[in-house]
């Protein structure tokens, strides 16, 4: 088993020099993905698989699931539904393999799990940096839990990317207390 620390995302140079709203929104999502991705601080790769309490969720489980969250939403973003699956449509098989996101799988590492979201991370924060604009729109998605007919802007979106992250950080931080004691905060 290997022990790995939790590096943060590389940030890219489009983002370095931003001021308010988007370096606001940049702000808040490297704030939660830091959180997200303490939680597995000095872990191994065993242990970031091992589930702690009743629900199916592991630590690297959620990072997985945040990456897969993260990317669909930024290519939402630009492509607009069509960067989605039709929800409605889903059969089995494809809730399946949504529910293995969130699981560690054979051969996967916490090393692989943390590269593959920085990379996602970075890509976010330069859409951030260069959309032309946040009002843009985009229709939702078919899917139950979405209005007919909405649609969302970039920059609620954003927030979305961000307030689900902070929501698995809070799930995380659960699993990773009962895992062995250890906090985020506190």
């Amino acid at each position: 088993m290997t022990t790995t620390t939790t590096p943060a995302a590389t940030t890219p140079a489009a983002t370095q020099n931003l001021t308010g709203e988007r370096a606001d929104l940049l702000a808040a999502l490297e704030k939660q993905r830091h959180f997200l991705r303490f939680t597995t601080r000095d872990l191994t790769d065993e242990q970031v698989g091992l589930r702690t309490c009743a629900s199916e969720l592991c630590l690297g489980g959620l990072i997985k699931h945040v990456t897969s969250v993260e990317r669909l939403w930024a290519e939402f973003i630009v492509q607009g539904p069509s960067a989605m699956p039709d929800f409605t449509a889903w059969t089995e098989e494809d809730f399946a393999r949504r529910a293995d996101e969130f699981r560690m799988l054979p051969g996967e590492t916490l090393a692989g799990v943390l590269a593959a979201y920085a990379e996602v991370a970075v890509r976010t924060d330069e859409l951030v940096a260069t959309l032309p604009d946040l009002d843009a729109t985009q229709p939702l998605p078919k899917a139950p839990w979405f209005e007919a007919d909405a649609e969302w802007s970039a920059r609620r979106v954003l927030l979305h990317i961000a307030n689900e992250t902070a929501q698995h950080a809070g799930h995380a931080d659960i699993i990773r207390e009962s895992l062995d004691g250890a906090k985020s905060m506190g």
